[in-house]
């Protein structure tokens, strides 16, 4: 269990690098495709292609905090990393979230750092959500993966509280 847990690890780091990769591939399709035309229509009145810079973070909030939102991205990501690398981390369910909050994360972070915001491009118009990425699904599902961790598989916490 050990060696295949550290094998996990590594090649958790290796699937962030693909997501990272996937993330930028689709948003220079989105750069090239979309830019021009700003909406494309995929099913009607339910979902659509629409180009958007976002200069702050998840729904736009801190606008305009491009080193706050660098540096403490930059932090958290760089503690994941370092934790799946060093194998700190050894539940599988806990390395495939952290896994896709870190592909995510860099997506979204080389773009602010490159670019000054963040491709999104994706837009739930049936609920009207507000338009997100690839990256910021990552990001969502890993985060979601990481609640249901704490609150349903770690037993070590729950042990130290006595439930």
């Amino acid at each position: 269990m050990k060696k295949t847990t550290a094998y996990l690890n590594y090649i958790s780091v290796f699937i962030a690098a693909i997501l990272v990769g996937l993330d930028q591939f689709l948003k220079q399709l989105a750069v090239e495709h979309l830019s021009g035309i700003e909406t494309f229509p995929v099913i009607e009145d339910v979902f659509q292609l629409t180009y958007v810079e976002n200069r702050g973070a998840a729904f736009g909030i801190l606008e305009g905090k491009k080193l706050f939102l660098v540096g403490i991205t930059g932090i958290v990501l760089l503690v994941l990393a370092i934790l799946l690398l060093f194998q700190k981390i050894k539940h599988p369910f806990l390395i495939w979230s952290i896994t896709l909050v870190l592909g995510g994360g860099v997506g979204n972070l080389i773009d602010r750092i490159s670019l000054g915001y963040v491709i999104d491009y994706l837009h739930l118009t049936l609920f009207d959500f507000p338009v997100f990425n690839f990256a910021d699904c990552c990001v969502s599902i890993g985060t979601v993966m990481l609640i249901i961790y704490f609150i349903f598989l770690d037993t070590k916490s729950k042990n130290k509280t006595g439930n």
